[in-house]
């Protein structure tokens, strides 16, 4: 609570990099419920517009390098829950 958390993703993949490869970051609550997706990259980052994470979420990857971490700002106690990195580099996934 009160620093910026860094969510590491790392990856491998087998096709080149393209402007094709996809990063979603989804959540769920501790408590349970939802999947929501909170963080999206296509070539470019695309933060989520709404929802608890809104304005919080920064891109700090370099896909070139395998690299699809994001960091969430001003973290509080019920950010808690599982954050899931999916990487698809087409046809690799």
């Amino acid at each position: 609570v009160g620093e910026q958390v860094l969510l590491k993703c790392s990856f491998k993949s087998s096709s080149p990099i393209t402007e094709s490869l996809l990063v979603d970051w989804t959540y769920r609550p501790l408590s349970g419920g939802q999947m929501e997706t909170v963080f999206h990259y296509q070539s470019i980052p695309h933060p989520t517009p709404a929802g608890k994470f809104k304005d919080r979420i920064s891109w700090v990857g370099n896909v070139a390098k395998g690299d699809a971490s994001i960091i969430i700002q001003n973290p509080v106690l019920s950010d808690n829950g599982t954050f899931i990195c999916s990487v698809k580099n087409p046809p690799d996934v």
